[in-house]
C-alpha cells in the first residue's frame, strides 16, 4: 500500500477491532511505497494524465513486461517516476538483450549442436566457484523477497542471467565443440551448467513474471516438480534431458512508440 494509508491500517483500524472485543486477527506486517508519479507530473484519473490499468491492457506490451518494469522502480525507499523512454530502455537493455539474450542462446545451442539433448558433463574448478557465486545471488534473492524488497529482488535475477552470458560468453562453447575431445566435453559441459542456469532463472522468475516462466518452462520441457526454489543453484535436469523448441521471449520496443504512449496519455496538463 502507498505510504499515506499506512496510519490508517496500523493504528485507527487495529484499534477499532481491539475495541470491537472480538478476536480479529490484528495486522502483524505491513508492506508500504512511497509514491510512484508520471513523467514530470503526477498520475490524476480526472485529467487523463498516466497510463492506468485498463490503459496498459489497449498497449501492445505484454502484461509481464508490465510487472517487469513497475517491479524494477518499485517505489520502496523513495519516490519514483514512471518514464516512458526508461520503460523502452531498460525492457531492451535487461530483458531483451540480457535475460532474454541468455537464455535463448543457451537453449538455441542447445537445439543445434546437441539436438536439444542435454550433453555429457564435467565441472571444473572455475564452475564450481561459478555455481557459489550464483548461489550467493540465489541467497541474496531469498532475502530480499523475504524483506518486501521486491525491486532488490529482481535485480539479483538479473544479476544471475548477466553470470550466464558472461559464462557462454568467457568460454566460447561454439569453439569448443570443433576441437578435441576434451575441448568438445568442456563445450558440452558449459551448454550444460547453462541449460541448469536457465531452469535457475525461471524459478527465480515466478513472481515477478508468471507467464514467462511458463513459457521457459515449456521450452525446458521441464515438470513443475522441478521448480522449487531451494537456498543455493543445483542442477535440476538430468543428462540426456530433451529440450522443446527454443523461441525469443522478448520483442525489441522502438523508441517512435514510447513517444506514441507519451502523447497519448499526457491529459490534461
Amino acid at each position: 500500500m502507498a505510504k499515506d494509508n499506512v496510519p490508517f491500517h496500523s493504528v485507527i483500524f487495529p484499534s477499532c477491532l481491539i475495541g470491537s472485543g472480538d478476536n480479529y486477527t490484528l495486522v502483524n506486517h505491513l508492506s508500504a511505497t512511497e509514491y510512484l508519479n508520471y513523467e514530470d507530473s503526477k498520475f490524476s484519473k480526472s485529467r487523463g494524465i498516466g497510463v492506468f490499468g485498463d490503459q496498459a491492457k489497449e498497449t501492445d506490451i505484454p502484461a509481464d513486461v508490465w510487472r517487469f518494469y513497475l517491479l524494477y522502480i518499485r517505489p520502496e525507499s523513495h519516490d519514483s517516476v514512471f518514464n516512458w523512454d526508461d520503460m523502452f530502455l531498460k525492457v531492451n537493455s535487461e530483458l531483451l538483450n540480457n535475460l532474454g539474450n541468455f537464455i535463448n542462446r543457451a537453449l538455441s545451442f542447445t537445439k543445434k549442436t546437441f539436438a536439444g539433448v542435454l550433453p555429457k558433463f564435467q565441472l571444473s574448478e572455475e564452475d564450481k566457484k561459478f555455481i557459489a557465486t550464483v548461489s550467493r545471488e540465489v541467497k541474496k534473492y531469498t532475502q530480499s523477497l523475504e524483506g518486501l524488497k521486491l525491486r532488490n529482488g529482481l535485480r539479483h535475477v538479473l544479476a544471475v542471467s548477466q553470470l550466464g552470458n558472461g559464462l557462454i560468453q568467457a568460454n566460447k562453447p561454439w569453439v569448443l565443440v570443433k576441437g578435441s575431445p576434451e575441448d568438445k566435453l568442456r563445450g558440452g559441459s558449459v551448454i550444460y551448467l547453462a541449460v541448469q542456469l536457465v531452469c535457475q532463472i525461471t524459478i527465480l522468475l515466478q513472481p515477478y513474471m508468471p507467464q514467462v516462466a511458463k513459457e521457459i518452462q515449456t521450452q525446458l520441457k521441464a515438470s513443475d516438480d522441478l521448480f522449487v526454489l531451494t537456498e543455493t543453484f543445483s542442477p535440476r535436469l538430468p543428462v540426456g534431458h530433451t529440450i522443446d523448441e527454443p523461441t525469443p521471449l522478448f520483442k525489441k520496443l522502438e523508441s517512435e512508440t514510447a513517444d506514441q504512449y507519451r502523447k497519448k496519455y499526457a491529459g490534461k496538463q
